[in-house]
């Protein structure tokens, strides 16, 4: 308890000394990877090779030449040839010819759209890529700790193994003395048997926790290690709030398609006037008597469609910009949720900690004092009861508290943040 309040203090001190200073360092650099995590280089590596991940690279290389496309311009020119035989009514004939060259010409700000729609599609795709990373990451942490959760909880029922042997074993000497009934034996022995059962269950876990993970991270190298003290969070909601918002990939993305919708409303609006084709061509005629050469011009007739079109994607702009709404109160309220979720956590594990080792110390005196005839087998049972009650308790807190301070972490980029391609 003294050490909790020596923090509280020291962390007031600070808070009040040096919060200009800390609001504005904070964010200075990613963090280093938490002891109970694999590291960051590890985890990129693993990471990288997500599936997921790969898709959205692949994605990502098909919209730059989607953009490229876009710059060029959907016009290519157009060969046309024909040729023709001539009768005349006095007689005679003449074969004749002609070749043109045509292109239709994107006219006004429609090459300026589309290369910035090509653009817009690239920035979509990179935000995709790094939410495909971030999403991984976030899996990546998650099962990883629950592996840890549930080696630590197979510990703990092969803690309990020991102690109901060592309690079937006192039954059995006290029976044999005289001071304890076959009753008494069975109950022993049948507690026996429900801790081998959750030691197998907690068994099972540990090896499906470890598979999953396995198995969506195959290049990770699985390794048992201590689960860390949950800590105070750094800064508060707000400070939070800023960071993840400002880093989130979803709302990037959403406000990428608004950006794109956008820019679809100004290249409808453009179209209203159609862009034209022009042309050069050559002809002979008159038996090669006559050779002719011209320009083309052609103009399509604006009607209602294009009207229609662009009242389309002026709706559809308007839809995009309420999506970025939407998706900006979603992740505020995440935040919210996984900053509660980790100082409630914390709160708890704190709880549930400050009476453990009394409570063990207390299920080791009662088993002495069975052993010894001081105490009866139903108050030990329920004393070993209690105290893995409390033991399970710490533990679950510990991994929420963790997982959910590693949850914002990832979130906020400050844990194995994605590289720059």
């Amino acid at each position: 308890m003294m050490r909790w309040k020596t923090i509280a203090t020291g962390m007031s001190v600070v808070g009040l000394v040096l919060c200009p200073l800390a609001m504005r360092t904070a964010w200075a650099g990613e963090r280093a990877a938490p002891t109970d995590l694999p590291s960051a280089e590890l985890a990129r590596q693993s990471i990288d090779q997500d599936p997921a991940v790969i898709d959205a690279r692949r994605a990502l290389s098909a919209a730059g030449h989607g953009a490229a496309a876009l710059r060029a311009g959907p016009n290519e020119w157009t060969t046309r040839l024909s040729a023709q035989r001539r009768r005349y009514d006095q007689g005679g004939h003449s074969s004749e010819w002609n070749a043109a060259l045509e292109r239709t010409i994107r006219i006004g700000d429609k090459a300026a759209i589309d290369a910035q729609t090509g653009d817009s599609d690239l920035a979509i795709s990179q935000a995709q890529l790094d939410d495909a990373r971030h999403e991984a990451a976030r899996a990546l942490a998650d099962l990883w700790i629950d592996a840890l959760a549930t080696s630590r909880q197979r510990v703990l029922w092969a803690e309990q193994l020991s102690f109901a042997q060592t309690s079937e074993q006192a039954v059995e000497k006290r029976r044999k003395a005289g001071d304890a009934s076959s009753l008494d034996l069975n109950v022993a022995h049948a507690d026996l048997i429900e801790v081998q059962r959750q030691l197998s269950a907690a068994t099972t876990a540990e090896a499906k926790a470890k598979a999953k993970l396995s198995v969506r991270f195959p290049v990770l190298k699985y390794e048992t290690k201590p689960l860390a003290e949950p800590t105070a969070l750094d800064m508060g909601l707000p400070q939070w709030r800023e960071r993840i918002l400002a880093e989130s990939h979803p709302l990037k993305i959403a406000e990428g398609l608004l950006k794109k919708a956008e820019l679809t409303a100004s290249r409808a609006k453009a179209d209203r006037v159609p862009d034209p084709t022009v042309g050069v061509y050559t002809a002979s005629e008159a038996s090669r008597t006559e050779r002719i050469i011209g320009l083309s011009l052609s103009i399509p007739l604006s009607g209602s469609y294009r009207s229609e079109r662009m009242q389309q994607a002026l709706a559809e702009a308007e839809a995009a910009r309420a999506k970025v709404e939407t998706q900006r109160r979603e992740q505020d309220a995440e935040v919210v949720d996984a900053y509660m979720e980790a100082t409630g956590g914390l709160e708890r594990w704190r709880l549930a900690s400050q009476g453990l080792s009394t409570t063990f110390e207390s299920a080791r005196l009662m088993q002495r004092a069975y052993a010894l005839g001081e105490a009866d087998l139903q108050t030990l049972l329920l004393t070993r009861r209690q105290a893995l009650d409390a033991s399970t308790a710490a533990e679950q807190s510990r991994v929420e508290a963790l997982r959910w301070h590693y949850r914002l972490l990832i979130d906020a980029h400050l844990l194995w943040a994605p590289q720059e391609d």
